[in-house]
């Protein structure tokens, strides 16, 4: 009962109406002569140095989700929830590689979304369309997730109901609706201070409580070698080896095509700003892998997690961990420390979203001669119906299939890999033929995951991403992430759709938009310059 956690609600709540207030006041924070341009509200100004960039990309990729359901997979899973890990030091060679080279062309032609890129690069408002589509419908079950890391906070608090949601984001609505990219980016710096806060006191004051790591990892050995699940325990099994790799490395790919990813890169000052975080953010990855121990304290630790509707909900493993564990002041700190971080992504990916549908879709199809200041209103406007589009999901749907379309959303978002991604790179790909693959790669990818089942949650359709290879026609039991066969039907399709376009001479997109117009090398003196002011 909320009764018995006066001290943590009191904690969680001062916090919560610090950081909002913070929100707020970031509208006067680096103030610019005018917010009304996507420049100023959706990306800061293109003005953040290394130390805000690296809160606000760590806040960005590090979400309250993720503090909740790592170590709940690892809880209820074992070694297959430390697959988070290796992604996130994968994914920031990949940044390294491409979106450095994203944020030049941007920045010298006014780019403020993946999508600008493509409709330049390939001379295609349609597939520029269809990539835009492609992250907002990515990105909605994304922000409803941060709303599953604060549900599972305030049910640990005994707060039942959704009202406390609705308030939450109605407050997160109204500072990100005045101060844009400028509110996540300045409530970064209090939200990661009190996760290593919070993390580093559990790592050094659970295990004493507990006897120690020896008897964690004994604790957790003994509860997955009694389960009759093959795919659980302390070490990956073989069948699902290739699947975790497969698994670590698509989703590495689909981070960074995210449109907040994107969004959070391209408001760095220059390219040194990016190169520097590249290097330091793998310090994230470090206290990923605490908090995915996490799990195996609560299993140590006899967590039961809270029931809904007569079923346990395992997201709320870690919360109820907290709250037997800590003294009630801490436990509101550690709580806080959850919300506030749903808090950062959500803005930033409800921005995102809303200047996808602005540049992509209103000013391609809707108002061609929109002005900046009215790019801008339209794209606050968006922002709140897209985080009420998230409140709504959580309200109408099972938590548990908010889950499932975050699944589903890795799968999508890896489909524009070969437009933007590998379009970054080349642009030997014929704009149709990326279309075709854009469309292969989507239906084997929904097929695919509508055909594995979940025994153990009674669902026979999208119950997972480990693919059978069986299905295939391989006589194994090894599993792989459908999202990567889905990735290489995707590019296989459009290489050969180029191949049959050159073939026949059709025509590839305007000559404007040649590799030479859009990309410098490191040498070129526009770049250097870039690099010294970071300015257009």
């Amino acid at each position: 009962m909320a009764s018995d956690h006066i001290t943590e609600i009191v904690v969680f709540t001062a916090l919560f109406l610090l950081v909002s207030g913070m929100g707020f006041v970031a509208a006067r924070w680096r103030r610019p002569d005018t917010m009304h341009s996507l420049d100023e509200w959706g990306l800061g100004g293109r003005s953040f140095g290394s130390w805000v960039t690296w809160f606000l990309i760590g806040g960005d990729l590090y979400t309250a989700y993720t503090f909740v359901a790592v170590p709940a997979l690892v809880f209820g899973a074992g070694a297959a929830g430390f697959f988070a890990v290796p992604y996130t030091i994968i994914v920031y060679p990949l940044v390294f590689l491409f979106l450095i080279r994203l944020w030049s062309v941007s920045h010298v032609h006014g780019f403020v979304t993946p999508a600008d890129f493509v409709r330049a690069r390939f001379g295609s408002p349609t597939l520029a369309l269809l990539v835009a589509i492609t992250g907002i419908v990515a990105t909605m079950p994304y922000i409803a997730l941060q709303l599953v890391g604060i549900e599972a906070v305030l049910k640990a608090m005994g707060v039942n109901g959704h009202w406390p949601l609705v308030i939450a984001f109605t407050i997160l609505a109204a500072y990100t609706y005045q101060s844009g990219l400028r509110a996540p980016a300045l409530i970064a710096f209090v939200k990661d201070v009190l996760i290593y806060l919070v993390i580093i006191v559990a790592v050094l004051y659970i295990p004493a409580k507990l006897g120690g790591w020896g008897d964690i990892f004994d604790a957790a050995k003994a509860k997955f070698d009694a389960t009759p699940a093959p795919g659980d325990g302390i070490t990956i099994a073989g069948s699902g080896q290739l699947n975790y790799a497969m698994l670590a490395l698509g989703s590495a790919m689909a981070l960074f095509l995210y449109p907040h990813s994107v969004t959070g890169v391209l408001a760095s000052r220059n390219r040194n700003v990016i190169k520097r975080n590249m290097a330091a953010l793998p310090a994230y990855s470090f206290v990923l892998g605490l908090i995915a121990l996490l799990g195996y304290m609560a299993i140590a630790a006899d967590v039961k997690p809270i029931s809904t509707d007569g079923k346990p909900d395992g997201n709320t493993a870690v919360p109820v961990l907290f709250d037997h564990m800590f003294p009630d002041w801490f436990a509101g700190v550690a709580f806080a420390a959850v919300g506030i971080g749903a808090l950062v992504p959500a803005a930033i990916m409800s921005i995102a979203a809303a200047n996808l549908f602005t540049r992509n879709i209103y000013k391609e199809y809707i108002r061609r001669d929109a002005t900046p200041k009215q790019e801008a209103a339209v794209s606050k406007v968006v922002s709140l119906i897209v985080k009420a589009g998230a409140v709504a999901c959580i309200l109408a749907l099972d938590p548990q299939f908010s889950i499932d379309l975050q699944l589903i959303g890795g799968v999508i978002i890896l489909q524009t890999l070969p437009s933007v991604g590998l379009g970054l790179m080349t642009r030997w790909f014929h704009r149709g033929a990326l279309i075709a693959g854009w469309a292969g790669g989507m239906l084997a990818g929904l097929w695919m995951l509508y055909q594995i089942p979940n025994p153990a949650k009674g669902k026979e359709h999208f119950g997972g991403s480990a693919y059978p290879l069986s299905d295939l026609g391989l006589d194994t039991k090894t599993t792989i992430y459908a999202g990567v066969l889905a990735l290489v039907v995707n590019v296989a399709v459009a290489a050969i759709g180029t191949l049959v376009c050159r073939a026949a001479k059709l025509a590839d997109g305007a000559d404007t938009t040649r590799a030479h117009d859009y990309f410098a090398d490191e040498g070129d003196p526009k770049v250097k310059e870039l690099d010294l002011t970071g300015t257009t």
